[in-house]
């Protein structure tokens, strides 16, 4: 039986997100099919992913996200900062001035600001290779500034997991990427079993990172969190950056520090409501 459901639509430098309240069912609201129709910049709203807000019989909060391809991912940057806004619309109120929301990637921490932005404690990034996971290199292993053979080159590629797996190369000249047409490429790899996200970056100076990503799941877009992240930590690995970075993107800018006296990353960016409305789920 078709029925409205009311959402809100909310972007994180660009990578936008359909967010709905499902704190009051077990099941999603949605299946992964009506997600790709919503998600549908033609026929439906269009968006990166659907966002559902969750809540556990001890009151804990919690996210799922579901990609524009109908796939679930375990943890997004823009989009968690998205789901604090959008709690705080509905008029949840913060703890000690943070909300704690359990993902497919753990625990987050995330505090709305008084200037309006987001922090988001986006814990430990994961090195070995069982946990990112991948098959290039043995599973105790760290993948930094290993050689990977992508669209006749051989690319070097560092890999991190924040959550959810990133595979990370440097390169000189981002105009010189055709990251569209390679990035599909990096995602479906046979040495990634779960896909990856891959992200190509520019380094500007030791604070500065320029980046362009192709999302598992979601394709290319225009910021990624976790992604922005997974940059820095790479970039510190192999001596190109500092802790505390900017990283560029062609939504906006992020800024990611990767503590070093708790190993744990924050990321600090944006996230705006763009319009309400309601939906026909047929």
């Amino acid at each position: 039986m078709s029925r409205l459901l009311p959402f809100s639509k909310y972007q994180g430098l660009g990578n936008d997100f359909i967010l709905l309240d499902n704190r009051h069912q077990p099941s999603l609201l949605l299946s992964p099919e009506q997600v790709k129709f919503w998600c549908d910049r033609h026929f439906g709203i269009g968006a990166d992913g659907v966002i559902f807000l969750l809540q556990d019989p001890d009151g804990q909060w919690g996210m799922r996200l579901i990609n524009s391809d109908g796939s679930e991912g375990e943890m997004c940057g823009n989009g968690i900062r998205c789901l604090a806004k959008f709690m705080q619309s509905l008029g949840i109120p913060a703890e000690q001035n943070q909300y704690a929301v359990q993902t497919g990637a753990g625990l987050m921490l995330v505090n709305v600001t008084a200037d309006g932005l987001v922090t988001v404690d986006m814990g430990e990034p994961a090195l070995l290779a069982r946990q990112i996971p991948t098959t290039l290199v043995p599973a105790d292993a760290k993948a930094i500034a290993v050689p990977l053979f992508v669209a006749d080159q051989t690319w070097s590629v560092t890999l991190v997991s924040m959550g959810n797996p990133h595979c990370v190369t440097f390169v000189k000249d981002l105009d010189q990427v055709d990251y569209t047409a390679v990035g599909p490429l990096f995602e479906h790899h046979p040495v990634f079993p779960n896909r990856t996200n891959t992200e190509f970056i520019a380094v500007l100076d030791r604070h500065t990172l320029k980046m362009r990503v192709w999302e598992r799941g979601a394709g290319a877009t225009l910021a990624c969190g976790t992604g922005a992240c997974a940059s820095v930590v790479a970039g510190v690995l192999n001596n190109l950056c500092d802790r505390q970075c900017r990283v560029q993107l062609l939504g906006g800018d992020l800024h990611i520090h990767w503590l070093e006296a708790t190993n744990h990353v924050l990321m600090t960016g944006s996230a705006d409501l763009v319009f309400q409305g309601t939906m026909l789920v047929r």
